[in-house]
Order: C-alpha cells, then structure tokens, then sequence
C-alpha cells in the first residue's frame, strides 16, 4: 500500500499549539509527533473540543505551530513563506470538509476542473481528468449536472474528487460526511477510502464515527492535549 522508500507524505515532529487567553495559556496539543504514509488512511478521533480541527488545519499548513515542525513529503513547511506555503497547499494538500463548498453555478466536470486550471493544468487535460476522476465515482452521467441538480451524497463525491484533482500527496478531511444520512455516509465513505488508496494519497480525517473509523488503517486518538496511536480501530478504545 504505501511505498517503503518515499518520505511520509505527513510527518509532525513535536509539534504544538498554544494560544494566549488574557493571562490564560491555552494547550490545545503538546509535543505531538505523527507520521503517515502514502496510501494510508487515518482516523483521527476524540471528544469534542480535543482539537481535532486544529491539528487539521495545522496539518494543512492554514496555522503556524507554537513549536515543532510539520513535514509534507519530506519538506518542511512549517516555517516557509507565505507564497511557499500556500504553493504546497496547491500542489500538495487536498481538503475536504463537511460541507461541500461547491461553486453553484458550475457542473461537477466544472467544479472538478477549476483547481486544476487554477495550478496551470490546460483546460483539455484538466477536463479529461475531471472526467475520469468523475466516472472513477460513479458519477459519468452526472457531470453536467449543477450542484443543486445532485443528491447530497453526489455533491460530497464531487467534493472527494476535487480534492485529489492535483494529485495531493495528503488529503485532510473534517468530518466528510457528517451532513449524511448513515447509509449514504457509508457509501460516500467507501469511495473515499477506496479513491485514496487507488491514487496513492495519504488522509487524515477527523470523525465521531466509530464505524467509518474502523474502516480506517489505523486510528489517532486526540485527548488532552495529545495524540495516541490506537492501532486499527475497536469500539473497546475509546
């Protein structure tokens, strides 16, 4: 599944997050040190303000940690540019959230195109990407289709897709299904882990879903103020 001799698509070493309130400090995480490997899937669970949604968004290098540095692909990034960071945002980073976010007034083919031609891909290799990324999902006869013409499972597919349309070396995911009824959210589920794997993308998502995290290659449990690798996911863990 993942390539021994390539660098960890994510890796945080000692990282952490700190925030001043009045003469209060804030640790939201301590010290915390992860890696995950092309291909990989990865739960990351934990009660409700763990700060599951920050490590996410330091992951994609949207914060600056307090301490510590954060490798993508190898490269550290935590401390680069403004412009350096958000190129290997474009390049690198593929993020999907719980809600969709998908621009209305476009198709799906549209929607799926856009980042790529935003990255400098040619509009004709952008759309026959889009196309298979598209059919890859069950979607071939929807592509035209305009966000509001689809189903809410349909739009999240959509969402999975234009997230790994550049070919990200890690796609960070925040609760990607949780505006989903349980059945739908298992099947949009499946193809995101599936897609993953079939495109070599390493993932990190966060979610309450003990049932998608077991699904997982393994879980990351966030509690007070730190990160604890549970192994492959069983509802005894937590």
């Amino acid at each position: 599944m993942s390539d021994a001799y390539a660098p960890a698509a994510l890796n945080l070493q000692h990282v952490s997050r700190t925030y001043h309130q009045g003469q209060n400090l804030l640790v939201v995480f301590h010290h915390v040190n992860v890696a995950i490997q092309p291909g990989e899937v990865v739960a990351l669970v934990g009660p409700s303000g763990a700060g599951k949604s920050s490590m996410l968004h330091m992951a994609g290098l949207l914060e600056s940690p307090s301490e510590g540095e954060i490798f993508i692909s190898g490269q550290a990034a935590s401390r680069a540019s403004d412009a350096e960071r958000t190129r290997i945002r474009r390049d690198s980073i593929g993020f999907v959230y719980q809600a969709h976010h998908l621009l209305p007034e476009f198709s799906a083919l549209e929607n799926v195109m856009l980042p790529q031609m935003i990255a400098g891909v040619p509009k004709k290799a952008a759309r026959a990407e889009a196309r298979r990324l598209l059919e890859l999902v069950g979607l071939g006869q929807r592509i035209e289709h305009r966000p509001s013409q689809l189903s809410g499972g349909e739009q999240q597919r959509v969402a999975i897709v234009r997230a790994i349309a550049n070919h990200p070396r890690l796609l960070l995911a925040d609760e990607p299904t949780g505006n989903l009824d349980p059945r739908t959210a298992g099947g949009v589920f499946d193809l995101l882990i599936a897609l993953a794997r079939a495109e070599k993308v390493a993932a990190l998502v966060a979610t309450h879903n003990f049932d998608l995290a077991a699904k997982m290659d393994r879980t990351l449990v966030m509690q007070d103020g730190h990160i604890v690798d549970g192994g492959k996911f069983t509802a005894h863990k937590i």
